[in-house]
């Protein structure tokens, strides 16, 4: 292939990166629920008529773009091209041909150009409720998790299957916001394929076999490239979490070979009586992204790149359950996957990955009404919502964690002011968790406190599924663990880290979330940046004396003979 050549379909490549990015933004500026419009918690990608994934949004999340990476060949296979039409819209919500839970709805919308279909648009959002027993991890079974939508077409040559539609309102808490979010997801659909069709015109082509051809291949040489660079041999890592009822254990085996890198997650926990459990789609969507990042972070995600990371996992254990397993939870567990990929690499690459962080989100999955709080007959207002939060990242090689930063998901911090809008809270306080981060010459990243209420003075409730309260994130070479995480009601009583609870009227539910852990010895850290910390409420004092063996003046400047003196006489860690 000559040098223009190369040129032209380098260019139309980065247009179709742009084509994918404008279709997620449609989604986030036209969905109703907050988990997409304000937490991003979505994914936006254009596909081949093989299924095979082109190019994915910036926009969205690992769990959803790789999971839904997988999805679009089972739609193929239950609606082959030749039987679908101009106007078709296809819709799963099935957690193993989805993204992983019922409250994910995956859309796929053929586009054409000149009557021949030339390519699929896919895209994925968490809605607010979906039915059954609500986000909480304690069902049992897939049957309690909520409406179970099989592949199946919502829309026939541009006329929409109101009766779907009648269906899924009639089996959900909040209908107006789920309906808003699935004419949004065909929106941006739709818009996909109509830049994509002008993109086409533009550069005159018909069809994107060729473009395809050389996306896939190009990344998928870069990947093989970056991966060659390593050493071969096989690494194995182990991570105990928090679980349902009883801890799990999150074992690991990576093995880089010639050409590939295979994660075998043999050893790992058999499956939870309890919601918890990961599909192997989701637990294939997280290990490759842990592995990308640290491997070709600058590689574009599509089909040619992750193909060169290999996932298994033996049947019936918590990363590979088969239905009817609840799933709900299921990122408890996926989330936490890249720590332990991370385990395994530090082994080979330790400049390049970081240590453990909270991983596990800490969303505020609140509810209220009839049957799920209070009295038959009590006036509160009902409702259900998802308000998007994290504690702590964990520290980098070379760089502080981030605080209050969803890695791996990605997903934004949801506004308070954006969910005190549309329901009957308030949050009382929001802000960081001192000394919450490893300390180490890298400090992990600092969880939240928050404090929420209710502005009725009446019950509600939270569908708790947190991590990292009994087994917080570890730090690496030296560096100290982040701090746990709790949550509580104001008036003292210790809630349970997962499992639905009710906060009492004229009470408060009180969050307190965990820290990353730190690299390296926290008595190396510089000391103007320890400096830094006290200054900015993120360490105290105390501890930028006990730990990080800085002594600072009431003005925060350093005491540099004091700070000299006690570094001396610190063991090494």
């Amino acid at each position: 292939m000559n040098t223009m050549a190369s040129i032209r379909l380098q260019v139309m490549w980065n247009r179709l990166l742009s084509i994918v990015e404008e279709q997620a933004q449609t989604l986030v500026r036209t969905a109703f629920s907050t988990a997409a419009r304000e937490a991003g918690d979505i994914s936006a990608g254009v596909f081949d008529t093989s299924g095979r994934m082109l190019a994915q949004a910036v926009t969205g999340t690992p769990g959803h773009v790789n999971s839904m990476a997988l999805s679009v060949e089972h739609f193929l296979a239950e609606f082959p091209p030749a039987s679908m039409c101009e106007g078709d819209v296809y819709i799963t919500n099935n957690p193993w041909q989805g993204t992983g839970h019922l409250h994910d709805l995956t859309m796929v919308t053929p586009a054409y150009k000149d009557g021949r279909m030339v390519a699929l648009f896919a895209s994925t959002t968490h809605v607010v409720d979906i039915g059954g027993l609500g986000l909480s991890p304690d069902s049992k079974q897939i049957y309690h998790e909520g409406l179970h939508i099989p592949i199946m077409a919502l829309a026939r040559e541009g006329v929409v299957n109101q009766w779907l539609l009648k269906l899924i309102r009639a089996n959900v808490r909040e209908p107006v916001q789920v309906e808003g979010d699935v004419y949004a997801l065909m929106a941006c659909n739709e818009r996909g394929a109509r830049r994509l069709h002008d993109m086409m015109s533009e550069y005159g082509i018909a069809e994107l076999n060729e473009l395809g051809s050389y996306i896939i291949a190009e990344s998928a040489r870069a990947t093989r490239a970056a991966i060659a660079a390593l050493p071969r041999g096989t690494w194995r890592a182990a991570m105990r979490i928090d679980g349902y009822d009883t801890p799990v254990d999150l074992v690991a085996a990576l093995t880089i070979c010639g050409d590939h890198i295979h994660v075998d997650f043999d050893g790992s926990s058999g499956v939870s009586s309890f919601g918890i459990n990961c599909p192997l789609c989701y637990t294939i969507a997280y290990t490759a992204f842990g592995v990308k990042c640290a491997v070709a972070p600058k590689i574009p995600n599509n089909a040619g790149s992750l193909a060169a990371i290999r996932v298994s996992a033996p049947d019936h254990t918590i990363v590979n359950a088969p239905p009817p397993c609840a799933v709900v939870a299921r990122a408890t567990v996926g989330h936490m996957l890249p720590d332990v990929v991370y385990g395994c690499l530090h082994q080979v690459i330790p400049d390049r990955v970081p240590a453990e962080g909270t991983s596990n989100l800490w969303n505020l999955r609140l509810a209220a009404g009839h049957g799920i709080t209070g009295s038959p007959g009590a006036q509160a207002t009902p409702f259900t919502v998802v308000s998007f939060h994290s504690g702590g990242a964990g520290a980098r090689p070379f760089q502080d964690g981030l605080s209050a930063t969803p890695f791996p998901s990605g997903v934004r911090n949801v506004p308070v002011e954006a969910t005190e809008a549309i329901v009957p809270l308030v949050f009382w306080r929001k802000d960081y968790r001192q000394d919450s981060g490893g300390a180490g010459a890298m400090r992990g990243g600092l969880g939240q406190l928050m404090e929420v209420g209710s502005i009725e003075n009446t019950d509600f409730g939270i569908h708790a599924s947190f991590e990292r309260v009994h087994h917080p994130a570890r730090g690496r070479d030296g560096g100290g663990d982040g701090a746990a995480g709790y949550i509580a009601l104001q008036s003292g009583s210790a809630l349970r880290p997962k499992g639905f609870q009710v906060i009492p009227a004229g009470d408060r539910l009180m969050v307190a979330m965990p820290g990353g852990g730190g690299i390296g010895d926290p008595a190396t850290r510089a000391p103007d940046k320890v400096s830094a910390d006290v200054k900015n409420g993120l360490v105290s004092a105390v501890a930028a004396k006990e730990i990080y063996k800085v002594v600072l003046h009431d003005d925060y400047s350093i005491d540099e003979a004091a700070t000299t003196a006690l570094r001396a006489t610190a063991p090494a860690s």
